[in-house]
This record gives C-alpha cells, structure tokens and sequence, in this order.
C-alpha cells in the first residue's frame, strides 16, 4: 500500500509540474501591455487575458466615450504620462500617434516598447489594427473572430441597405462636420448612405454654420444623442429652432459617439445601430 500510495504521490508531483510549467511558459509567452490611449484600451480589452493587462488610460471609464467603460472599470487607470509606466515596467505601452509626442519620446528614450497605432478612418483600418493588437497581445485568434463579427455585421447592413441612397450629413456639437475620409463615412457607405459632407469639400471633417446646414439640404442628419436637452452652447447649436423644425427625430439617425470615436469591435454594434436607425426613420 505504501509503495501504491508512493506512486500516486509521484503522479500528481508529475502530473502538477508539467501543468505548472506549461502554465508558466504559456504566460511568459504573453507580453504584459499597458496602454494610454482611449482607443487602444478597446481594442487591449477585447483581445488580451486579463493578467496581461497592466493598465487603461486616464479616460477609459468615461462612458460617453469609452465603449469598454465597464470591462475598463476592473484595470488600474493610468495617468496617461510617462512617470507610472517607467514605475510599472511593463513589456509594451500602446498609444497612439496623437498621444502627446512628449509621452511618446520619453517613453522611448528610456527604452520602453512603443506600438503605435494610428487614426482608423475606414472599415479596412479597423481590421488592421485588430490584427496589429491581437498579433501583440499574442492571440491573433481572438483577433480573427472580432474581424468575422464585423464581417457578419456588414453583411446584416448590406442586405438591409436603404434603396432610397439617402444623403446624410453627420454633424457634432459646434457644427462638426465628419468628412469623406473618416471612419463615420466608411459606415454610412457600408449601409447605403452617402456622406453629404463630400459635397462640402471636407476631407477629414470641419465646421459648419447653422445656414450651411440649411443650404445643403441633406435627408438625414447623423447625430450622436437624441437629447432633447443642450448641456453648453456647443450641443445647443444642434437643437437650433430651424434644424429642429427640418430636421425632427423622424430624419435623425441616431448613432452614440462612444460606437464611432475609435476603430475596434464597437463596429458590429455601431452597424447593427446603424441598420436599426434606417429602417426606423424609412418607416
């Protein structure tokens, strides 16, 4: 019985050893990421294992903004500055290049991994990225799965695309125009609609006075709330007698600004909103 119960004790020792070290070998293989930029804290979120994760930015958890606020909620919020990063060490940062170039440099010069990401201004650029984060953070597998949902979405927006090919204006606080490169129009052309900003002559995007609005005369106005309430001048401008008159919640489609502010999974969600919205004011 001794000589069993001796066996027994040599397996699981065994068995526990090979488990342990597989289990070490698997994380070592997984770098440690901290980033300090609201939109790769989304795409870190979605695809890296949570012990990977060793910090989100400074506006992870602002709701409006942030469309993992939640899931943020759980990390170690970092300052967004060199300083706590330096103290934490970990393996990579991930920013991006608007970040500010002072961070950045710092970072650098003290040796620390950068990965930069830039500005997504199409559907195709979101892609990318999610298989830039997914080969960092070591699971491009997670990574093709998000890539097959957006897929799936806009396959579900084309088959429902308007017919009537309506002209939509995507308009912000201040009169923010988004232009005809920028990830807004890259989802109004997956769902049938036309950015009527190109008629403008705006690339990347730009203001618009309340008369601009009117002359232009689009269909439909994107915007980000359905507030009937303006919380500063910059939002009032949108519930302006005269647009509010032309323009009811009947010819406003809706879509939340944390679903378009960044590239990253938020897609599937901001093209199946999208889709509803259509076929809500085309009823």
């Amino acid at each position: 019985m001794k000589i069993i119960g001796h066996s027994i004790a040599w397996l699981v020792t065994a068995i526990t050893c090979v488990f342990g070290a597989t289990s070490t070998a698997h994380a070592e293989s997984h770098p440690s990421i901290a980033s300090i930029n609201v939109c790769t804290d989304q795409l870190l979120l979605t695809l890296a294992d949570p012990a990977q994760i060793v910090g989100v930015s400074p506006f992870s958890g602002e709701t409006d903004r942030s469309w993992a606020a939640e899931q943020a909620s759980r990390f170690r919020r970092l300052s967004g500055e060199a300083e706590d990063l330096l103290m934490l060490k970990p393996d990579i940062v991930v920013a991006t290049r608007f970040m500010k170039r002072a961070t950045r440099e710092l970072l650098k010069g003290k040796g620390q991994r950068l990965v930069e990401f830039d500005f997504a201004t199409s559907i195709d650029d979101v892609k990318a990225e999610i298989r830039q984060m997914g080969a960092i953070v070591g699971h491009p597998d997670r990574a093709a799965a998000q890539i097959a949902r957006i897929n799936e979405a806009l396959a579900r927006a084309k088959a429902a695309a308007s017919r009537k090919h309506y002209r939509v204006l995507a308009i912000e606080r201040r009169g923010w125009v988004t232009g005809e490169i920028s990830l807004t129009s890259s989802l109004l052309a997956a769902t049938g609609l036309t950015n009527a900003a190109n008629e403008m002559g705006l690339k990347a995007g730009g203001f618009a006075s309340l008369e601009t609005v009117i002359s232009l005369k689009p269909d439909l106005l994107l915007v980000t709330s359905s507030s009937a309430f303006a919380e500063d001048q910059g939002e009032a401008l949108l519930l302006h007698p005269a647009l509010e008159r032309l323009y009811p919640l009947q010819r406003r489609l809706v879509l939340p600004e944390r679903l378009t502010v960044c590239g990253g999974p938020m897609l599937v969600e901001a093209l199946d909103q999208l889709t509803a919205e259509i076929e809500r004011v085309s009823r």
